[in-house]
């Protein structure tokens, strides 16, 4: 396998239908709740640059993009999808670790959030600095719950006044990472460095 991961743009619109197949078929293979999206919207995605794909040649290996949320306070890292023949390869790790970081440059001073029901999207999200919340601690904007509407589970949102789900929600903030960043070399400077180094090395792995 040859794959290579970087920010999509209108080339890559082809793969539109393609990737919205692997969704439904994640979906169904789940039996839980992913958000469907129609190849369009797939497209205008790439076209704005707030994609990325993974590909190996002319197959599409991975996937995920940039949705903004409340004028851009919020942002979510949405749609990550996997083909199965690269899964188990830790193409997913370095799909979510590209999102992120062309989230963070485009949107510095965003939150970025996830709701799943994936344990390996929890994981990826908690070594990113993510923190699982209440969904009251997310946005509260009506357009980013009716994305929610092509899922399964949508039923149970709506009972719950969109306060609970099955999906877990998970929110990284970068005031409140740079905060604890801050009082921890102030407390210990030798042991930020190291801790830095440490979750470079965890996430590389």
């Amino acid at each position: 396998m040859d794959v290579t991961i970087c920010v999509a743009n209108i080339s890559h619109v082809k793969y539109a239908e393609r990737i919205c197949e692997l969704v439904y078929i994640s979906a169904q293979e789940r039996g839980t709740g992913i958000a469907t999206r129609s190849p369009e919207y797939i497209a205008e995605k790439m076209i704005a640059g707030k994609a990325v794909i993974a590909l190996d040649g002319d197959e599409v290996a991975g996937f995920s993009y940039i949705e903004t949320w409340s004028h851009s306070k919020f942002v979510a890292n949405s749609g990550l999808i996997i083909a199965h023949d690269y899964r188990h390869s830790g193409l997913a790790r370095r799909v979510k670790a590209k999102i992120f970081e062309h989230s963070r440059k485009l949107y510095p001073d965003a939150k970025i959030f996830s709701i799943t029901t994936g344990l390996a999207v929890m994981k990826l999200n908690t070594e990113l600095g993510f923190k699982p919340v209440t969904f009251s601690e997310l946005t509260d904007d009506k357009d980013f719950w009716k994305g929610c509407e092509g899922c399964k589970n949508f039923d149970i949102l709506q009972r719950n006044n969109h306060k609970m789900c099955l999906c877990t929600g998970l929110l990284y903030d970068p005031a409140e990472v740079a905060k604890e960043k801050n009082l921890l070399s102030r407390s210990n400077p030798i042991l930020a460095t190291v801790g830095k180094i440490n979750s470079i090395i965890s996430f590389k792995k």
